[in-house]
């Protein structure tokens, strides 16, 4: 199979007749092999005898394989489908590894995919070129098959954990979305997504800028650079609230999202839950992410009198902890 250029674009190789399940020529889906989902790597290679060396390894690793020779056709499988990881070979003609992978990371569909780029080159600047344009790792060519299965393995699970991280968040209904250093979406929730889009309709997570109103607080917030740093962008009666929480990875920031609109809020909580109009009001804080001396402050009480308020809130929801309060009060106020 080839590209508009002629150049070689490679599906899921035919796996060999030794493998359980396969006949020859033909491609085994996932769903016949394993019930489960196997990881998916796409080699870029322009050398055939590497690339040979590249799949056998992978798939002996259990991991399933898509390959291409060039840049430009590794960029057209990628409009086709979206692997869990990349290997990039750094210098090939036409599009190199380097432009190769400033192209995947531009685009929103597959910018959260790791790149290990794959060099012979010894030159520290193409290594910092590799890391520039979005490289999480490299190795040298010839290539260590041990050492390329391990690296691959830890940044798939890596992989897997920042989706399972994001699922749980998902979860729990916590509007969170992750930037990078210069302000640029890496991922939100879809709770998030939703109040961004209350606050610049027409603007969904597949875009990696922010509206422009919410980059400029988002790079103001990165500014301060200190946990639990708020600003906020008022909203009619509400207000949008970010909350820096934590520089999560070297080039990940973790932002809460709080839609701010006190007095409708409380008001439903009271109603719903059987509150009183104080507890209410210190329960909609904590759902807000606030501490007992943020509430003290903002509802003008003692730090005592807010935990007081807050045991008779657990005895009352039948809960135990701040989170498990929370929880509710967040089910409780949800569009």
């Amino acid at each position: 199979m080839r590209d508009a250029r002629g150049d070689a674009l490679c599906l899921p190789r035919p796996l060999r007749p030794r493998r359980a399940g396969a006949q020859a020529g033909r491609t085994l889906t996932v769903s016949e092999d394993n019930p489960q989902r196997r990881d998916t790597v796409l080699v870029v290679d322009d050398e055939p005898n590497s690339l040979r060396l590249l799949t056998d390894t992978l798939e002996a690793g259990g991991i399933q394989v898509l390959v291409a020779t060039s840049g430009g056709a590794a960029l057209d499988l990628l409009g086709h489908v979206v692997p869990d990881l990349v290997l990039m070979d750094a210098v090939m003609p036409g599009i190199d590894g380097f432009e190769t992978t400033a192209r995947i990371k531009a685009n929103p569909q597959t910018a959260h995919v790791p790149v290990i780029f794959m060099t012979g080159l010894t030159e520290s600047e193409h290594v910092i070129e590799g890391f520039e344009v979005g490289g999480v790792d490299y190795v040298r060519k010839p290539v260590n098959v041990h050492e390329l299965l391990a690296r691959v393995r830890v940044h798939l699970g890596h992989a897997r954990a920042v989706q399972a991280s994001t699922a749980s968040l998902d979860a729990t209904g916590r509007l969170m979305m992750a930037t990078d250093t210069r302000g640029f979406l890496l991922w939100c929730t879809p709770l998030a997504e939703q109040a961004i889009n209350r606050l610049a309709p027409g603007w969904n997570r597949d875009q990696r800028e922010l509206p422009d109103e919410l980059r400029h607080t988002v790079e103001r917030l990165l500014t301060r650079d200190s946990q639990g740093a708020s600003l906020r962008i008022e909203q009619g009666d509400g207000a949008l609230e970010l909350v820096l929480i934590a520089h999560y990875r070297e080039n990940e920031v973790l932002i809460r999202l709080n839609e701010l609109n006190p007095h409708v809020d409380a008001a439903r909580m009271q109603a719903k839950l059987g509150l009183t109009e104080r507890e209410a009001e210190v329960l909609l804080w904590i759902s807000y992410g606030k501490s007992n001396a943020d509430i003290s402050e903002v509802l003008s009480i003692s730090p005592r009198t807010v935990q007081k308020h807050l045991e008779r809130i657990y005895e009352k929801l039948g809960v135990e902890t701040r989170a498990a309060a929370a929880a509710i009060a967040i089910k409780v106020i949800a569009p």
